[in-house]
């Protein structure tokens, strides 16, 4: 369901592609990123590692899906698939030749706010590794027979999960939380929106977007200073200075709707919208605890202790903060057998009720901020990939480069008084209900 899917985005503010194999690097809190400034006067973030001879950098560009026309949804998608089909003089196969002997792994991916690519290489084939990523990010060729290619393939993907339930309902999902703005589009597209790109388009969004003032770069490995500002300068040095995107509003959340899609699925799934709480905000950290304590990925939350351990009425409940650049929201989501549906709803709202009113139990939230304090390096500077996103995504959330110090600080500053305020502030709005499932309808997601 989309609540899944907006909820990784969220709290993975850059996520590495997968098809990357990350060095794994000791989990160590004591990971220091130092920025840098190269000589064509772009700002990184880099840590200089020598455990193992390889160089990783993530960057990124603010503007992605959100900046699709309506006529051109999935622009953004398709562009991101065709970087290694082609670029400068070398078409689809002659790259993809050259990058396995020069031993280059490169991805790209587009989120709602940003275009991200991640870049991995040896030391020792540093240069000619970085020669074709250059020519990757900068003359990408956007050959016709590799766009169709790759849109077909896109399309047939589409037509697949047409088929399936919980895609239309993310789809209305969507377009109930985010109504006409961008957010509430179909941003991988739809065949009709996908057919109608060219060449042209895709070379208009990379003209707009991939530029100096855009960019954000972290980069990881075994170079110094010197080196690594070389490297930026030749990759991105030649791009324009100045992006041109279009102004994206915040969005409107609308809450307290009551949706529901009739379908025969073993389980009811039920996903729940409340308004959330945007990261620079003062209350963000106690809004993390308190969410993590209602609803986090541990079988201990509230939501798991109460739906789960004490009435068996699913295998789990998940749930957190979503930030987005435009848009925060609360999310919980849950599934349970049809007939048990308007049970699970009503313990989901006692146990938030209860939150509201009595606060969380101190030594669980003594607990909870071990946990999340502890948590942080094992999950985000585990590995090359991992660092140098979370270098990224630091920079993107207009994060300070000490970010890991004043966050261990200020979760250590919230009281449980912190977080009884916070869940009176966002569960004092009724939240829009989803219910997927059969015999599902709108009077079964009400109070």
């Amino acid at each position: 369901m989309l609540s899944q899917a907006i909820l990784r985005i969220s709290l993975a503010a850059f996520v590495a592609p997968a098809l990357l194999i990350a060095v794994s690097l000791p989990a160590r809190a004591e990971v220091a990123f130092r920025e840098i400034t190269t000589p064509a006067g772009i700002t990184a973030w880099m840590v200089e590692d020598y455990t193992v001879p390889i160089i990783t950098m993530a960057f990124a560009f603010d503007g992605g899906s959100a900046q699709d026309p309506d006529d051109k949804l999935g622009r953004a998608n398709l562009m991101t698939t065709l970087f290694d089909e082609g670029a400068g003089d070398l078409d689809s196969d002659a790259f993809q030749t050259r990058q396995d002997e020069v031993g280059l792994e490169m991805s790209f991916s587009a989120s709602l706010d940003a275009f991200s690519g991640v870049a991995r290489m040896l030391v020792e084939q540093r240069d000619d590794a970085t020669e074709l990523l250059t020519l990757a990010v900068t003359e990408p060729r956007f050959d016709q027979p590799a766009i169709d290619r790759m849109r077909a393939q896109l399309v047939s993907r589409l037509v697949a999960r047409s088929q399936d339930p919980n895609y239309a309902a993310s789809r209305m999902w969507n377009e109930a939380l985010f109504g006409d703005h961008p957010y509430g589009r179909a941003t991988e597209g739809t065949e009709e929106t996908l057919t109608a790109i060219t060449a042209d388009d895709l070379r208009a969004l990379h003209d707009a977007i991939f530029a100096r003032d855009n960019l954000t770069v972290g980069i990881v490995g075994a170079l110094d200073e010197e080196t690594a500002a070389a490297l930026i300068d030749q990759v991105f040095g030649d791009l324009p200075q100045s992006p041109r995107l279009e102004d994206i509003p915040d969005a409107k959340m609308t809450f307290g709707q009551e949706l529901a899609v009739d379908y025969p699925l073993p389980q009811t799934w039920i996903n729940l919208a409340y308004p959330g709480i945007a990261e620079r905000d003062d209350d963000f950290f106690a809004a993390y605890l308190m969410s993590e304590i209602l609803a986090g990925g541990s079988l201990l939350s509230d939501l798991n202790v109460e739906v789960r351990e004490k009435r068996g009425l699913s295998y789990g409940v998940s749930g957190g903060l979503t930030n987005f650049d435009h848009a925060d929201a609360m999310l919980i989501s849950t599934s349970t057998a049809p007939d048990q549906a308007a049970e699970t709803i009503d313990v989901i709202r006692s146990t938030i009720a209860r939150m509201v009113e009595d606060g969380p139990d101190p030594a669980q939230l003594e607990r909870t901020k071990r946990y999340l304090i502890g948590a942080y390096p094992i999950n985000q500077l585990r590995s090359s990939v991992s660092i140098a996103g979370s270098m990224v995504g630091q920079q993107l959330r207009d994060l300070p480069i000490d970010y890991v110090e004043q966050r261990t600080q200020k979760i250590e500053a919230v009281t449980a008084e912190d977080v009884k305020a916070v869940a009176q502030r966002i569960f004092g709005t009724d939240p829009s209900l989803m219910l997927v499932g059969p015999g599902a309808a709108p009077e079964d997601a009400a109070e």
